[in-house]
């Protein structure tokens, strides 16, 4: 059976497999990517808590 390389360093794979790679590798692509932007909304909401906790202790 004729075997593709799923990459530098990693085992071949059966030809059939390789589309399935390609689809879990781009499932794994748009779970970083929604990773990375609920990090930085995180990261965001967390400064303007920190804002307004200063805020309101110079104000007292």
């Amino acid at each position: 059976m004729p075997q593709t390389s799923d990459g530098p360093g990693n085992k071949p794979v059966p030809k059939g497999q390789a589309r399935e790679r390609g689809a879990a590798s781009g499932r794994e692509d748009r779970l970083k990517a929604a990773l990375k932007a609920n990090m930085a909304r995180r990261k965001a909401q967390a400064r303007a808590r920190a804002a307004a906790a200063e805020n309101d202790t110079k104000k007292e």
